[in-house]
């Protein structure tokens, strides 16, 4: 019977995962912090430890350090994407995020131990070192034929031994992530954590608690000290999504982190050295952005060291079938169609399609089109993709009557106008002088496009007492 050890600091998660454990027949420990899982027992003893990454004291990925024959599964709440979090494995390290469900967690759980049981270390040592060389190079990890594409895989190969901090840039959906960890995969770093974070998905009162870690009592509900994200991922690569979203406050803090590599908890006095490497991204133009005093112009030199862009899907071309062939051939194997083909309408369609949100709709419309398709045919009614149609109208001061010009400046990607990248910088450049009416109004779009772009962009709203 495989023995596993649980080491979570919340007496809810903890319980409830043991139960699920036993209830599965397995035999279970269980402990409230690193020190406590080792100094019961020792952790090796075990076939597998299941640890929240915050925890109090040493972080959960402590103990891949102490039992480094033992596989670690780290539970956290601020993996950025779903599908990159199942898929971010470190030698015998994966992650998952909370809150799970049951069947997640027991199909986690038996993929592991099912792993442990191949065939011993001799056997199976050389052909694991081989699988992860290749697996790390970004043209296994993101797939892309076109010159645009190659170009990003050479940089990401020269990039990533050096110890440079690295901006990713480029529109939702379009794989900043799965860039960042082929970063961190062929980096000197790979045998330690690549922590994730989602900066828009944390809440602005508790992201520097979150980043930075916080003191016992240094706030209502502070009831123990708490290892901070930044200090989970020392030793190894921290990558922040979504880094335009970063409060004032934070940004200060986070440039402290770059220029003399050192973090203080929230409420303490002693600042504590850590060797990070930083690697964010964003699809908002920093740039415009320190001019209009959301981000720190400081802060954006020392991340934009060297800069990484991805394209959109719209200026891939070639590549748009290759990845629907992948996708469709991926989601027929899970749903047990393998036999799915497009038909050349379908195929034209995709071609045709401007994909405003990228790799991720084109993935969402061959996963839709598995779902819903009775025999061996894809065909372009089951992508549902002809009613998409841009809303945003370019204002008269753009266009001044001549549409061609502005389909140029559209189709342009080195004048950076898609109309996305518009209604941002028209926006950002505004909203201190308009209110949303006349903000929408010059637009050509109603209150209510407005405020939903601003959600799916991430362009936070001013306070203006014109509104």
């Amino acid at each position: 019977m495989p023995r596993i050890l649980i080491v979570e600091d919340e007496e809810i998660i903890r319980s409830a995962l043991r139960k699920l454990l036993l209830h599965a027949g397995y035999d279970v420990a269980d402990a409230g912090s690193v020190e406590e899982a080792t100094g019961a027992e020792e952790p090796d003893q075990f076939d597998l430890i299941i640890s929240d990454l915050r925890l109090p004291g040493a972080p959960g990925t402590e103990l891949i350090r102490r039992a480094p024959d033992t596989p670690v599964l780290i539970m956290t709440s601020y993996a950025s994407l779903r599908s990159a979090v199942d898929s971010m494995k470190l030698g015998a390290v994966e992650y998952i995020a909370k809150p799970f469900d049951h069947d997640e967690m027991l199909e986690a759980v038996e993929g592991i131990l099912a792993r442990q049981t191949t065939p011993g270390p001799e056997t199976a040592a050389e052909p694991q070192a081989e699988s992860t060389a290749t697996d790390s190079d970004p043209a296994s990890l993101m797939f892309g034929d076109c010159d645009a594409m190659q170009k990003v895989f050479t940089l990401i190969r020269k990039v990533a031994p050096t110890e440079t901090t690295v901006l990713i840039q480029g529109e939702s959906g379009t794989g900043k992530e799965l860039a960042a960890r082929a970063l961190h995969l062929m980096s000197p770093r790979a045998s330690h954590p690549l922590i994730s974070v989602n900066c828009a998905a944390i809440p602005e009162s508790l992201i520097e608690s979150e980043l930075f870690g916080h003191e016992k009592g240094s706030f209502t509900g502070a009831v123990s000290a708490r290892t901070g994200l930044i200090e989970a991922a020392d030793g190894g690569s921290l990558f922040l999504d979504e880094i335009g979203e970063l409060p004032a406050e934070a940004q200060a803090r986070l440039l402290r982190v770059l220029q003399e590599g050192e973090i203080r908890k929230v409420g303490s006095t002693q600042s504590r050295k850590v060797d990070v490497r930083m690697i964010a991204a964003t699809h908002r133009n920093l740039k415009a952005m320190t001019r209009t005093g959301d981000f720190r112009e400081d802060l954006y030199y020392r991340l934009n060291v060297m800069q990484i862009r991805i394209p959109p899907l719209r200026e891939r071309q070639p590549d748009i079938l290759g990845l629907a062939q992948n996708f469709l051939r991926r989601q027929g194997e899970k749903m047990g169609k393998p036999s799915l083909n497009l038909t050349p309408e379908a195929m034209r369609l995709l071609e045709r399609h401007r994909w405003p949100g990228n790799v991720r709709e084109l993935e969402n419309a061959i996963e839709r089109a598995t779902i819903l398709c009775d025999n061996d045919l894809i065909t372009p009614a089951l992508l549902d993709l002809e009613g998409e149609v841009e809303d945003v109208a370019i204002p008269e001061s753009l266009v001044d009557g001549n549409h061609e010009q502005a389909q140029t400046q559209d189709t342009d990607s080195s004048s950076d106008l898609s109309l996305e990248d518009y209604f941002q910088h028209f926006v950002l450049e505004n909203q201190d002088r308009m209110s949303e009416t006349e903000l929408a109004q010059k637009l050509g779009i109603s209150r209510k496009s407005l405020w939903e772009r601003r959600q799916r962009l991430g362009i936070p709203r001013k306070k203006n007492p014109a509104n």
